[in-house]
């Protein structure tokens, strides 16, 4: 499964990857790409997400409330589903 976590700024996503790849060192950093919305003019409202591959298997509801509280000290979120 893969774990989509969203934030606004770069720097945060890029530290959420690192912390990520700390936790779980078996799972590698995380990527980091760019997510313009559909008809999205302004790039400065572009979306930055951690992309964790491999990383939703076999995850608790804790390991999955304490990604969650990760990506809140961020101002970001998980995407479900």
């Amino acid at each position: 499964m893969t774990v989509l976590l969203v934030f606004g700024e770069r720097e945060d996503a890029e530290e959420v990857a690192e912390t990520l790849g700390e936790w779980f060192p078996g799972l590698g950093v995380p990527r980091v790409v760019r997510e313009t919305l559909a008809g999205e003019d302004d790039a400065e409202d572009a979306q930055w997400l951690v992309v964790a591959e491999g990383l939703g298997e076999g995850l608790d509801e804790a390991a999955l409330a304490g990604l969650d509280e990760l990506a809140e000290r961020h101002d970001g979120w998980r995407e479900t589903g």
